[in-house]
Formats: structure tokens, C-alpha cells, sequence
């Protein structure tokens, strides 16, 4: 049975943590757990002043934590982290992987933590559950989302309860899914007004987001696996080329400081990886932003958006996989189709085509074609492989001539969301309308993609659902593939495009 803690709960939880302004010290953003395997777990928090200030943050403080750690809710047996240093160096962070495991296990952790070891508190539970051996075919649920826009949903007029975060992320806490990805565009630093330069602004836009009521109750609960895009890396369509601020390095660092996505230990950390789910279900997650080529660069052989190792990487990993299902969860879109054109040209552009993408035929498209000729040659359209991305605004669902399918997760809130682009449509990256979408959002709305594994049952076979929901839980679409079996069974719950 999944373990559920109490919305009411928490937000008292969170709220009695705002009251203690006596004590000076906090973790108001909560815990976030990364990275789940068999046997290891990344846990974060942060150690934080008590009051806000009027941009709406809470300042880091310095101090001192460990994690607590259980497979009892009451922690009647616990083992422990060693103490760890909240400084300003690192944005007071508490980060620590955690190994030694035991696979297919609900675990419980929490935060132990003070000004220092002779005055410390207890922070709530939070819970995680190990992934099962690769040997084990059981049911497994995520959720996939995109463009978290904290100003655009947070500028506009909304509900009473609109200071507790975004809906999705309470529609996604009451289904309770196995793990949550974050395909990158967490955060936004160009947002307006004014573009996040510094370490200091840039750290700003994490903590303004993850002090959300709902962003910490989600945590609490649900482990997470992070990518990065432009916009939380630099800027609109970033490559990492350009003197303009923020550097690329700066993007680099100020992510992985930020979410638990690499051993706060790995000397030279490298952030695409696969994790194997279960017997069933092996995902891919990439890196797009720091190994690309300058995206001005003219598109063919020796323009990369995963650079040589990665695509290396990636091919050898694919290869060598007996999941039963595979599915490569990329932050921008292969498929698409795209825009053709951008409204605001990225810095250095003399023209506005796109060339963000590997659908954008003045971007990637080159090794794009390239990788799916691959994944041809190699069997994988029987071989139960799709993609997901993130990046675009609005939901949809796109087949390629050849049979290999995209599902676009959409951004999250509403305020972010918009119409895309259709096949056929002159603007768009694939106007002979060569693509078949069985669906694209007919409405401007929010939301996120639920994957549901499934095993087998009485002879039938092992089945993937991909289903798009809005930001209040209603189904929009959905679609079932079966284990060896490239046929659709689809159905439409509010949108009927057809």
C-alpha cells in the first residue's frame, strides 16, 4: 500500500515551521528526495531563515543537520547521515546520497537539524519507496512536467488558496505516483521583469518556488528525478556559447546545487543517465544543454545536441536493455511538430528560425534523423520504445511516418500554457503534414503526462498507458500500448479532435 500524508497536515506542518521565528531557523522548503535506485536515494533540504522577505524567499541560515532513516514509520530503528554543515557557500543546502538499501522497500526519512547539535530539532516524515530489482515485474506509475512559470501564474489574479502553489502539483500528490519528473524549465530566470544574472537572483528562483505549500507536500512523498532546459540553464534557447549572463557554467552549477540529481560527492558529475524501473520499464533521461553545439552552427554530421558521448552513451545503453518497456525522456521535443519560427530571436541570432531542437530543421534535425534511422535499423519500433519531452507549452501526441511515437507533457500551470502547432500548418516544422497527431490540446490549458506500467495478467500482455491530464485531474487523452504490439487503443475523455 502507498504511503499518503495529509495535505491538511502538512500545510499545518508548514505553517507552525513559519511560527517558530523564536528559534531563527528552519527547512520551509522541505525535503526533496532524487535519484531513487534498488538501494540509494539522494535526500536535500535546506536550512532556512524563518520570516520572508518581500520578494517572497526565504533567506538560507547557517547550522547544522543530518537525516534520519527508517523502513518504520515510527523510526524505532533508525540509522543516521553524519552531521552536515549548512554554509553559505552552498546555499545552506543538506545534501546526502544515501546507499545501502534494501530494493523494493518503503523507506522514511527526516530531517534532524539545529544551530547546532546541542539545539536540535525534528522535521516531519517523508517517504519513498526503492525501486524493485530488474527482475521483478510489478505496477509502476509517473508523471512527467514541464515550464513551472512561478511569475506568470503568480502575477495573475487567481483563487484564495493560490499562495499554496500550482493545482497540478495537488492533482498529482492525490494520484500518488511512483516517482515525479521534472523535464527541465523548473525555473524560469528570464522571466520578467528582469533576467536572473547572478548566483545570488538565480538561487532567488528556486527558493521562491520549492517554499510553495504544495511543492513541499508533493516532496514529502513522491521521489523525483530533475533535467534542465534553457530556461533554467541560461536563457530562451540557450546554448553555451556567448558572453552573456548568466555563463554556462554558472547554469551548470547553479542546477546541480539546486535539485538532488548527482551525488553531492562526484568530483566530475555528468547528468544523463538510465534507471532501470523494474522488469518492465527502464527510462532514458538526457542532457541537452551542455554538450550541444552552437545552435548557429549549419545544421549536418557535425552538429550535436548531445555531444559524441553522450549519443555514444545513449545507443550502447539502449543496446544492452531487456526492459520490457523503454521510454527516452527528453527535455525538448524529437518529433514535434515545433515552431518554425520564434517571436524573440535568442542573443547572437541575425534571423528567426528556430534552432533549439532536433524537430527544428535549422537546429538538430540533422542528428535527429541520424538517431531514429538508428533506432530503425536496430528493431526498436518492436521493441516497445517512445519518447516523451518537455519544453513545449501545450500537450500533444505525434507519429512519425516510420511508427515511432513523442508524447509532449505541456507546461504544468495554465498561465504558461498555449495552442501548439499542428502538421500541415506552414508555420511549423513539419508542414507537408507528414505527422500523424492523434491528439493536441483544443483548448489553452495546463497539466502533465501519467505513464502507468502494467504487468500482464491471465495470458494478456504487459501494457504502457499514456495518459494527459489538466491541471485539476481531469483526463484529456488517453493511450494504451501493448508489449510488442505497435498498435494504438486510444480514447478521448474531454477533446475530441476527431
Amino acid at each position: 500500500m502507498k504511503f499518503r500524508i495529509p495535505f491538511l497536515i502538512l500545510c499545518c506542518i508548514f505553517l507552525l515551521s513559519l511560527a517558530g521565528c523564536a528559534t531563527g531557523i528552519g527547512h520551509s522548503q522541505g525535503e526533496i528526495t532524487g535519484e531513487v535506485t534498488t538501494d540509494s536515494a539522494i535526500f536535500q533540504s535546506r536550512l532556512t531563515a524563518i520570516c520572508k522577505t518581500r520578494d517572497c524567499e526565504l533567506r538560507g541560515t547557517r547550522g547544522v543537520a543530518r537525516f534520519e532513516i527508517s523502513t518504520d514509520p515510527e523510526f524505532t530503528r533508525s540509522s543516521f547521515t553524519e552531521w552536515i554543515n549548512a554554509e553559505s557557500e552552498n546555499d545552506f543546502m543538506i545534501k546526502k546520497k544515501v546507499t545501502g538499501l534494501t530494493p523494493g522497500t518503503r523507506c522514511y526519512y527526516r530531517l534532524l537539524y539545529g544551530q547546532d547539535v546541542n539545539t536540535i530539532e525534528t522535521g516531519p516524515a517523508c517517504t519513498f519507496r526503492t525501486l524493485d530489482p530488474a527482475d521483478v515485474a510489478s505496477k509502476v506509475s509517473f508523471v512527467v512536467v514541464t515550464g513551472m512559470n512561478y511569475f506568470k501564474f503568480h502575477i495573475l489574479p487567481g483563487p484564495p488558496n493560490k499562495h499554496l502553489g500550482y493545482p497540478g502539483l495537488e492533482t498529482i500528490r492525490e494520484m500518488n505516483p511512483d516517482f515525479f519528473v521534472g523535464t527541465g524549465d523548473n525555473v524560469y530566470y528570464d522571466a520578467y521583469p528582469l533576467p536572473r544574472k547572478t548566483q545570488k537572483t538565480m538561487r532567488r528562483e528556486w527558493h521562491k518556488q520549492f517554499i510553495q505549500p504544495r511543492f513541499v507536500s508533493l516532496f514529502s512523498q513522491v521521489p523525483t528525478y530533475w533535467e534542465k532546459d534553457d530556461h533554467d540553464f541560461r536563457y530562451n534557447d540557450a546554448d553555451t556559447t556567448g558572453d552573456l549572463k548568466p555563463s554556462a557554467e554558472l547554469g551548470i552549477r547553479t542546477f546541480l546545487e539546486q535539485v538532488p540529481v548527482v551525488d553531492p560527492d562526484e568530483t566530475h558529475p555528468v547528468t544523463y543517465r538510465t534507471i532501470r524501473i523494474n522488469k518492465l520499464l527502464q527510462i532514458w533521461l538526457t542532457e541537452g544543454r551542455d554538450y550541444r553545439s552552437s545552435n548557429m552552427m549549419e545544421d549536418g554530421p557535425e552538429k550535436t545536441l548531445w555531444g559524441e558521448t553522450q549519443k555514444a552513451w545513449l545507443k550502447e545503453t539502449l543496446l544492452a536493455s531487456d526492459a520490457t518497456f523503454k521510454i527516452l525522456i527528453s527535455p525538448t521535443p524529437m518529433i514535434g511538430p515545433d515552431d518554425m519560427t520564434v517571436r524573440w530571436p535568442a542573443p547572437g541570432q541575425d534571423d528567426r528560425y528556430r534552432r533549439d531542437c532536433h524537430a527544428d530543421p535549422m537546429g538538430f534535425k540533422h542528428e535527429g534523423e541520424e538517431f531514429f534511422g538508428w533506432l530503425a535499423d536496430n528493431g526498436f519500433l518492436d521493441k516497445n520504445f517512445y519518447i516523451i519531452c518537455g519544453d513545449r507549452h501545450w500537450k500533444y501526441h505525434s507519429i512519425r511516418p516510420d511508427g515511432f511515437e513523442e508524447f509532449s507533457c505541456g507546461a504544468l500551470i495554465d498561465a504558461n500554457s498555449r495552442l501548439g502547432m499542428a502538421p500541415g500548418d506552414p508555420n511549423s516544422t513539419d508542414p507537408e503534414g507528414l505527422i500523424d497527431q492523434p491528439y493536441t490540446d483544443q483548448t489553452i490549458t495546463g497539466g502533465f503526462l501519467k505513464v502507468t506500467v502494467r504487468p500482464g495478467e491471465g495470458g494478456a500482455p504487459e501494457t504502457c498507458e499514456f495518459s494527459f491530464y489538466d491541471e485539476n485531474g481531469v483526463m484529456l487523452y488517453t493511450t494504451t500500448r501493448s508489449a510488442n504490439q505497435h498498435c494504438p487503443m486510444s480514447s478521448h475523455s474531454e477533446y475530441d479532435i476527431n
